[in-house]
This record gives C-alpha cells, structure tokens and sequence, in this order.
C-alpha cells in the first residue's frame, strides 16, 4: 500500500513539476503528454520532454523527502476527508447506530457516554478485545457499551449471530452473559455452539429456534451492512465513540482515551 502510494506521489510530483516547467516558462504546450518533440519557450529556448523529466528525476532523488511530503499531505487530506463524511453518517444515522432496538446493551444502559463495537463472533481480534470492553465497563460506571452485530466471516458467522439476535430478542436481560460465552469461548462459533450456550442460560429451544425465522433479523443485518458500507467499516472489530469512527482492535488505553474525548464533547 506504501509502495503504491509512493508511485502514486511520484506521478503527481512529476506531473505538477511538468507543468509549473511549462507555465513558468510562458508556454503551457510543454505540459502535454507524449510530446517527443522540442518545445518552443520563452525566449527562442527549446526543452524537450525527456530533459524536463530528467531535471526532475534528479531533483527527487536528491530530495526524495518530497514524496513523503506529499504523501503524508494527501493521508492528511483523505482522513479529513472521511472524518467529515463520518460526522454526516453519524449525524443522519444516529438512532440506528446507537439506539437499535436489535443491538445487546452492556455496562449502563443509561450512561451518559456511548460506544458502539461493531464485531464478528469468528474474529479473534474481536475476541481479544472482550476484555478491553470488560474493563472499560468496569472502571466506568457512565459507559454504554453497544453491540452491534456484524456477520462478515462466513456462514457460521452469520448462523451465530441469528442464534445470537433471537436469544436478545427473548432474554435481553441475559444477553451480556450470552455474548461473553460465545465470543470469549473456545474454538469456532457456529449455530450449534450459539444454541447450546443459550439453552444453558434459560432458553427454551423450541421458542429459540421459531425466534430464529423472525424475518426482522435478517432485515437487521442489512441495515448494519448499509450502515457499515456508509461507515467505510469493513473489518471487525470497529468502533463508534461519540462522532469518531475507530478502526481495529488499538487496545483499552485507546479506547479509553476516545470515551474521554467523546465525555468532553458533551
């Protein structure tokens, strides 16, 4: 990905160089692509492409930090870019990202401070990050932990998270429990696996499996993947705090310090 957009910066650095040659010299022409010919300038003086090129050349490799110049610009630019067309999402989606009545609720369902984890029961970094969310809701009684099912790893994955809304639908109450079971179990979680810890907390099986076929379960996870798509989320685990959307497992620390940032925006 560096590489590519090194070799992207580079074609813009010679591009702006080719024509800054061309307008400084008083005849834009000498900017034209596939120009092999000399190019009359300013003052009867004649400059092919290949020497512009090769002035240029030179000038990089005496002074490639130019290209990290820009290239750290134009990161600068694109994340300013997606952190404003985040706020419009959050803004224009805020009930359905912090507020669905589909998603589990830990921590204090009344706390002043929201973040919403979007995860995947099959993702061993989200199932690393269970403790980060333990704690968090531990050390701070104002903290609403939102989970927001997120099925992107296959089938299992998705049969799972079915088992998972259903058993939220029948026992929200329980679903805390529910959740740590299956994601801070052992091995893969599956449909089976899912049924087996909800009938362990005081689910009834048949009434599970009808909840199952609730034909608002699947509409949920559409919307969840509209809502991701329009997020720019496309890996597990991420996260919404306040405005900020957070990408990857970065820890406890990180995530605590974003809570506080989103606190102080209150």
């Amino acid at each position: 990905m560096k590489k590519a957009l090194l070799l992207g910066t580079t074609g813009i650095a010679v591009a702006l160089a080719m024509l800054a040659f061309g307008f400084v010299a008083g005849s834009p022409e000498i900017a034209k692509a596939g120009t092999a010919q000399p190019v009359q300038m300013a003052g009867d003086t004649k400059i092919d492409r290949a020497e512009v090129e090769g002035i240029i050349r030179d000038y990089l490799l005496k002074n490639p930090e130019v290209l990290l110049e820009v290239q750290d610009a134009l990161e600068a630019k694109q994340k300013e870019e997606q952190r404003i067309a985040h706020l419009g999402v959050i803004k224009d989606a805020k009930d359905q990202i912090f507020n669905s009545a589909f998603d589990g609720v830990v921590g204090n369902p009344n706390g002043k401070v929201t973040i919403v984890e979007f995860y995947d029961y099959n993702c061993g970094f989200c199932k690393r990050a269970i403790d980060d969310m333990r704690a968090l809701t531990k050390a701070d009684p104002d903290l609403r932990f939102v989970l927001k099912e997120f099925p992107i790893l296959g089938p299992d994955s998705q049969k799972a998270s079915v088992v998972s809304m259903a058993f939220h639908l029948m026992m929200p109450e329980k679903y805390g429990e529910f959740h740590n079971a299956l994601l801070g179990g052992q091995g893969r979680a599956t449909e089976a696996a899912a049924i087996k810890i909800a009938l362990s907390l005081g689910a009834d099986e048949a009434t599970l499996r009808e909840k199952m076929k609730d034909p608002s379960i699947p509409e949920a996870f559409s919307k969840t993947y509209d809502l991701a798509n329009k997020l720019a989320i496309t890996g597990t685990p991420s996260y919404v705090v306040g405005n900020e959307v957070v990408f990857g497992a970065l820890g406890q620390e990180v995530l605590a310090e974003k809570i506080q940032a989103a606190k102080a925006a209150l």
